[in-house]
């Protein structure tokens, strides 16, 4: 369940980010990705902790990344990371090239 879950939000063309809204980092991941200008269709931010099943969503995301926390950030089918990394890749100019690479910008 869990990983059907997960595997439907990810697609090529989306950047999606599972979090917990109680999540300092995710938060920080939300406002920076809002700043930047992402097609609103193309944006979508998953909060896990409104199913259940929030344990074995994150055990899945652990086995697909190789990390359990959030936020996991994908651009595209890529899981980048989590806010560090985010920020990293925004910080050296390279999330706007990974962002205009899979058609998201405005």
């Amino acid at each position: 369940m869990a990983q059907q879950f997960v595997n439907s939000k990810i697609k090529a063309d989306r950047v999606v980010v599972f979090i917990k809204p109680t999540c300092p980092y995710c938060r920080k991941a939300m406002e920076l990705l809002k700043q930047l200008p992402i097609k609103q269709e193309s944006l979508e931010f998953v909060d896990i902790t409104a199913h259940k099943d929030t344990n074995a969503i994150q055990d899945y995301l652990q086995q697909l990344t190789g990390a359990r926390t959030v936020p996991r950030v994908f651009i595209g089918k890529d899981c980048i990371g989590g806010y560090s990394d985010l920020a990293a890749l925004e910080q050296n100019g390279q999330l706007l090239q990974k962002l205009r690479q899979i058609g998201v910008l405005q």
